[in-house]
């Protein structure tokens, strides 16, 4: 009966801190220039795959927002920014997500994706041969 106790707890354990280290949910992103958060972005799973699309975003008061991603060049030239698939085909390989892309709806051009989870935060690094941005994303609380 104790055997059965103690592996039961530990078999919670585990459960527990795989799934505290998912990158699977809902994430708020900052701006790089003003440092306030800029949108919500979804991350799921399907296929074996990743992908994460913008549910919310938050303009400055001064902003004329289109809502459209106009300098898309892809399939998502003329979509809604709002429901926008921005990250695509991530595999999971050991603690890190990459092999996928990910879009900036600013400026319509697509990157190379990595993501990894450090300290409860996701970074989130687009990049382009040795050029690269990362942003740190922060699991979002309703």
């Amino acid at each position: 009966m104790k055997k059965i106790a103690i592996f039961s707890f530990l078999f919670l354990a585990v459960c527990l801190t795989t799934s505290a280290q998912s990158i699977v949910g809902k994430w708020k992103t900052i701006d790089d220039e003003t440092k306030k958060p800029r949108s919500i972005v979804e991350i799921y799973e399907q296929n074996g795959k990743y992908f994460g699309k913008i549910l919310e975003v938050f303009y400055e008061p001064d902003e004329k927002p289109t809502g459209i991603c106009d300098k898309c060049t892809d399939d998502r030239k003329g979509q809604k920014i709002a429901g926008l698939q921005i990250i695509r085909n991530l595999e999971k390989k050991d603690s890190e997500y990459k092999n996928g892309t990910i879009l900036d709806p600013k400026n319509g051009k697509v990157y190379d994706c990595k993501l990894w989870l450090e300290n409860g935060a996701l970074k989130v690094r687009g990049y382009v041969a040795f050029f690269f941005r990362t942003q740190t994303w922060y699991k979002y609380e309703q």
